[in-house]
């Protein structure tokens, strides 16, 4: 059978096209030109069990003809559309449009949630986008050779109340904490400015003489939605997130187990255990 891939940005897309091709399985791309890496069309010249097919933001039913004309019907998302560009870029046509003057409201979920379910009344089964990567997500536990400080552990209880509460109004998915004071809120600009902007606001703190922020290491923690749809949106680490951390003098990161995706496990903890970082994958519940 064929896959329907739609493909955001980074490199998710690409691991789950490995990942579906050593599964047997036939791989139309539905790439999002303002996205998706330039790339997958070298992917798709060296293999010929890939397809590729560009289309635009709220070309909804282009996607859906483009698969029907396929013979897809079983898609996944993979990779990530910023939640600028869903809601500035996007130049919806006629079905998006419909689509989105039918939202109660405006976010992500919503809206990620009303195409399934445009996609499924096509005949498309729309699958989770952990689909081919089970191996990839977070094992309970501390997964560094450092273990989290009690310090740290204390900021990632209160962490993760805070996440959970803004996740479930889906603002955003990460908080960057210190001394148990939320310091950064993720909202639109993403997980990566997040972490940047609590480092040099840390920073700022410090060169206009507060000598308390001395004492206060970043405590990163990144949650899944408390009714996380494993079909889009799932939260995802990487080698990138290790750096930023670095760069924002982070410490410590809290991960959900079984809902967080990472990239390149070893080379995460690797770069992670370089930089004295702990990593700790949290139970839900």
């Amino acid at each position: 059978m064929k896959l329907g891939l739609i493909a955001g940005n980074g490199r998710f897309p690409f691991l789950l096209l490995d990942a579906a091709r050593a599964h047997g399985e036939e791989v139309v791309v539905a790439a999002i030109k303002e996205e998706t890496d330039p790339e997958m069309d070298a992917r798709a010249a060296s293999d010929s069990g890939v397809r590729v097919h560009w289309l635009s933001l709220g070309e909804l039913s282009r996607l859906i003809e483009t698969f029907h004309a396929e013979g897809i019907t079983r898609a996944v998302m993979a990779g990530q559309v910023k939640h600028k560009q869903i809601f500035s870029s996007i130049r919806p046509d006629w079905r998006l449009a419909k689509l989105l003057l039918s939202l109660r409201t405006r976010n992500t979920d919503m809206l990620l949630g009303a195409v399934a379910k445009v996609l499924g009344d096509e005949g498309i089964e729309l699958i989770s986008s952990t689909s081919y990567l089970e191996p990839l997500l977070a094992k309970a536990g501390v997964i560094t050779s450092r273990a989290p400080t009690d310090a740290e552990r204390q900021d990632v209880a209160y962490g993760r109340t805070v996440a959970l509460a803004l996740a479930a109004y889906d603002i955003g998915q990460t908080v960057v904490v210190a001394g148990q004071a939320c310091v950064a809120v993720e909202a639109m600009e993403g997980t990566d400015a997040a972490i940047e902007r609590a480092g040099a606001i840390m920073q700022s703190l410090a060169a206009h003489g507060d000598a308390s922020t001395l004492d206060r290491s970043l405590t990163v923690v990144k949650v899944a939605k408390p009714k996380q749809d494993m079909r889009f949106d799932v939260p995802v680490i990487g080698v990138r997130t290790i750096e930023g951390m670095r760069r924002a003098h982070a410490t410590c990161l809290a991960i959900e187990a079984g809902r967080t995706l990472i990239f390149d496990p070893a080379s995460v903890v690797s770069a992670a255990n370089e930089a004295g970082i702990a990593i700790l994958a949290v139970e839900n519940g």
